[in-house]
């Protein structure tokens, strides 16, 4: 196969950077741009961590995100900048709360409220990471599965990759029939090179990552698929909660499961663990699911 040389690794990540690093327009106005190349929609990954950018912008740097909850209401044209509004909800003595939201033609795509903290001492407790799991390098990477399924590419062997992803099972986007049902859906996840050490842009980095597989899990109960002779969907919310400081540059594991779909909707939620067991995040996502024929 020939054509345009894909960014991955560092110069995939440079690139990504760039669409993070908003342009300030006004106090509390900013404005972001999609990469030159990508999906027909603006990813809702991407739209949730520009929205974090632009609202961790307007927070005093002492204070870290701990949650975020956000409405995906339109899809969003790559081809036209995104414009942000940020209100400044209340800054009180140890929360800062924002409300971001991305417009384009005037029209809101998509609204966040994100929360931010003063770094505290208190309880501390987690469930335990999966056992058994493989490490990252024990399963394939995301260029060894794609090689099995040349026809799937489509966009995604166009557009640069500053993740890497590595499935412990199936994905979602192989061959109808190719797919066992399986309750979770595990994948090894990193930003593919490496990050300034802002903990705010780590934070958006995760956000950017974590609509990547999450609403996935939910086919992967059922043995489906995305694409013909599977379904297609989209995000409607999303919501993330950060636990520990981590590094979005480093390896973490995203144990995703549904707990239920009905009505063409499926609700999909996941823990994220570093490699030592520590719980760094928590998500959940609802997204609309149809049927497509071949």
């Amino acid at each position: 196969m020939s054509g345009p040389t894909v960014a991955v690794g560092q110069a995939a990540v440079d690139q990504l950077l760039e669409v993070l690093d908003l342009e300030h327009t006004g106090e509390m106005t900013f404005r972001g741009m999609s990469p030159p190349v990508g999906p027909q929609r603006v990813y809702g990954g991407q739209v949730a961590g520009q929205a974090l950018v632009a609202a961790g912008r307007t927070v005093d740097a002492e204070r870290f995100v701990h949650s975020l909850h956000g409405y995906f209401v339109r899809p969003g044209d790559p081809a036209e900048p995104i414009e942000y509004q940020v209100e400044n909800v209340r800054d009180g003595r140890s929360f800062s709360v924002r409300r971001s939201v991305a417009l384009q033609h005037d029209k809101p795509i998509f609204f966040m409220s994100a929360s931010f903290q003063r770094a505290e001492e208190g309880l501390d407790h987690q469930a335990p990471a999966p056992p058994d799991v493989p490490g990252p390098d024990e399963v394939p990477t995301m260029t060894d599965r794609l090689a099995r399924y040349p026809e799937r590419l489509g966009i995604w062997a166009q557009i640069p990759r500053p993740i890497d992803v590595r499935y412990v099972g199936e994905p979602g986007w192989v061959r109808p029939g190719d797919r066992p049902a399986n309750p979770h859906q595990r994948v090894w996840m990193r930003i593919d090179g490496k990050l300034p050490d802002d903990p705010l842009l780590h934070a958006c980095a995760l956000t950017y990552a974590s609509d990547l597989t999450l609403l996935d899990s939910v086919l992967s109960v059922h043995g489906e698929v995305w694409g013909p002779g599977g379904v297609v969907g989209a995000s409607l919310d999303h919501a993330l909660w950060f636990h520990r400081p981590f590094r979005a540059d480093e390896w973490f594991l995203y144990d995703c499961w549904s707990p239920s779909a009905s009505g063409a909707r499926g609700l999909a939620t996941g823990r994220m663990f570093t490699t030592d067991g520590r719980q760094i995040a928590s998500a959940v996502q609802e997204g609309l699911l149809r049927r497509v024929g071949d």
